[in-house]
């Protein structure tokens, strides 16, 4: 089978959307099926045997450099102006302007592929693809609505959250696509119930295929020692929804009563409140802000950690928390989300608390740091869990049921069944033969 896999966001440092389309492209290669990757910047980190397609924008959110105002020369044409002035307005550009740009692409290569699986965009330019007769699926994390409204929520006035209306503008655009794709791949339950309620999405559109983690990878190092009182924390993005607020105060509670540290995974926004809140709970000697990381140093820093936090408010799936049990670490996360549906019921491989209250983060953290056989336990139960419920071939296994039954429908799909050019299976040989990839 002949996959085109879109993600405007690539690089897995960018967070769930880039880890996910690198693992799933890595299985579909492994399971002989031929993948691109259309990727705007940062650039995706993909295996050999998957094809990069770059899809260039004017990458005006660069790490190091976000908003950055582009050379004259840099600006191509029509789209790149418009990406330009929808930042100049407040507004998030890049899930519509890629959309356009991959459309281009994939129009003028469309006889190169069997089904394109969109990574969370759903821009317009879905609609010009899906008119060409080419079988679209698409993969909905969760809604970026709640996102949206939890923020919302924490706006300091009217115009911040004006602001936040603005920056959140694709929201609807995301709404009208979503409707017109047959197949629509989620993670978890609860986010296909939010997906459903928030974006309007029909209950026979929606398949919950779950995220993976990478178990020879993500493993525990018993020659790494853990350092008393360490707790860890992944926040891909620094906004509301990841909690890193509470969980700074869960950490000023914990430290009346021994010592802590908190080291934390991620690059604060230039914007961010993080320093300010941490200077007003006197935590600066107290928080170790790691930045962005390597898979192979993250793994070490869960190894030297007592225990791993996920103080998100909401989460559709989380990485983070999966990551954390397959390392063996001992987990505390909140009941956001679909957390309860990846960790299991409190006490079972993680301890779980309500989202957004430092003083029961605190608890369950301290019960922890003073209970070494539990947090062996939780350890190994969690690291047991993964290994039975979360690898990423059984995902791309599933994703791939998905793209066979999206194909049955895509007239492009019969149309090239009828001339026999329909891509030929993982390992076979050149020449005619029986195919079920239309």
């Amino acid at each position: 089978m002949r996959i085109a896999l879109l993600c405007y966001r690539g690089n897995p440092l960018s967070g769930g959307q880039g880890v996910y389309a690198r693992y799933l492209s890595r299985e579909l290669a492994a399971m002989g099926h031929e993948v691109s990757v259309l990727a705007g910047q940062p650039y995706p980190e993909l295996v050999s045997g998957v094809a990069l397609v770059k899809v260039p924008s004017l990458d005006l959110y660069r790490p190091g450099d976000p908003f950055r105002t582009p050379r004259r020369e840099e600006f191509r044409g029509p789209l790149d102006a418009m990406e330009w002035l929808m930042m100049l307005a407040g507004r998030f550009g890049e899930p519509l302007t890629f959309s356009v740009r991959s459309a281009r692409i994939l129009l003028r290569r469309r006889r190169d592929f069997d089904v394109v699986h969109d990574n969370q965009g759903l821009g317009y330019g879905l609609w010009a693809v899906q008119a060409s007769g080419l079988a679209v699926v698409a993969t909905i994390h969760h809604p970026v609505t709640i996102d949206r409204d939890l923020e919302m929520v924490d706006a300091a006035d009217e115009a911040r959250r004006r602001s936040l209306r603005r920056w959140y503008g694709f929201v609807g655009m995301q709404r009208r696509v979503l409707a017109g794709v047959p197949r629509l791949i989620t993670v978890s339950r609860s986010s296909a119930a939010d997906i459903a309620g928030q974006m309007g999405a029909r209950p026979e559109q929606l398949h919950v295929i779950p995220a993976g983690v990478d178990a020879e990878v993500f493993k525990p190092l018993p020659s790494v020692v853990a350092v008393p009182g360490r707790l860890m924390t992944t926040a891909s993005a620094d906004v509301t929804l990841k909690g890193l607020t509470p969980l700074l105060e869960a950490l000023a509670k914990v430290r009346t009563e021994r010592d802590a540290e908190l080291v934390i995974v991620g690059t604060p926004r230039p914007d961010s409140q993080l320093p300010a809140t941490i200077e007003r709970l006197g935590l600066s000697e107290a928080v170790i802000m790691a930045g962005a990381v390597s898979t192979p140093r993250m793994v070490e820093l869960y190894a030297s950690s007592e225990v791993a936090v996920v103080p998100s408010l909401y989460e559709g799936f989380s990485l983070p928390a999966v990551e954390a049990m397959a390392c063996g670490v001992a987990l505390v996360t909140t009941t956001g989300g679909a957390l309860p549906e990846v960790v299991g019921p409190s006490g079972t491989a993680a301890l779980l608390v309500e989202p957004g209250d430092p003083g029961a983060l605190a608890a369950a953290i301290i019960e922890l740091l003073n209970d070494e056989a539990l947090r062996a336990r939780l350890g190994a139960a969690g690291r047991a869990r993964i290994l039975q419920r979360f690898t990423w071939r059984a995902m791309a296994q599933a994703t791939v049921d998905q793209y066979r039954l999206a194909m049955t429908g895509s007239r492009f799909a019969r149309a090239m069944a009828a001339a026999g050019l329909c891509g030929r299976q993982g390992g076979a040989p050149p020449g005619p033969q029986p195919s079920t990839s239309c």
